[in-house]
């Protein structure tokens, strides 16, 4: 791929990219669906989101769930796949959007990744980072930084020593590495990502 030649001018980066396996990005169509496991998978590991995300799924006998079918199942439905209520309004709140005002793959496409995030925020809880979410790993943006990630923030307070005591420092830092990385800003947080839920398995086996 590409972005390992780039990336690994990062040291720090390189020895990771060097063990773990080369990532791509797959564009995805169905948006609606997407924005749910975003909203799912908020402060949760990759393990534990998609083993919600799939309980969830199996609520309809795993058949792609429509927005019109989401908006209108029951609440204590859903929170028996493991959902928060929170979480649960978030996704129903997504899925009346999409119903009434849609979230097509193509039209999200002509737009660049600030107007996407206009648009998709808009919707009653969700926020830039679970946008971000959707430009990465539906849309196929490869230089996207969630700088308010905690995964990321975790990753990079401890591979890059930063100081994490003055919040507006700890994120002018993340931003100014991170900066080193476009264009594949993207890339370099899957391998962070991927690092620290390694590192999660490793103590805890």
């Amino acid at each position: 791929m590409q972005y390992v030649a780039h990336l690994s001018k990062d040291k720090k980066l390189k020895k990771l990219i060097a063990v773990q396996p080369v990532f791509q990005l797959k564009l995805k169509k169905d948006i609606h669906l997407q924005l749910c496991a975003s909203v799912i998978g908020q402060q949760l590991s990759v393990k534990a989101a998609g083993a919600i995300y799939n309980r969830f799924l199996d609520l309809y006998e795993g058949a792609k769930p429509t927005a019109l079918r989401i908006s209108e199942t029951p609440p204590e439905l859903l929170r028996s796949a493991g959902l928060s209520a929170a979480k649960v309004n978030y996704i129903q709140n997504i899925s009346a959007f999409a119903r009434d005002h849609g979230l097509d793959s193509d039209t999200l496409r002509k737009m660049n990744d600030e107007q996407v995030i206009a648009y998709i925020t808009q919707i009653k809880g969700v926020g830039r980072w679970t946008t971000e979410m959707l430009l990465m790993f539906a849309l196929q943006r490869e230089d996207v930084f969630p700088v308010d990630d905690l995964g990321i923030q975790m990753v990079m307070k401890e591979l890059y020593r930063l100081d994490s005591s003055d919040r507006r420092a700890f994120r002018e830092q993340m931003l100014k590495i991170a900066k080193k990385w476009t264009p594949y800003r993207t890339y370099a947080c899957m391998h962070l990502w991927a690092w620290r839920d390694k590192e999660f398995e490793d103590r805890h086996s």
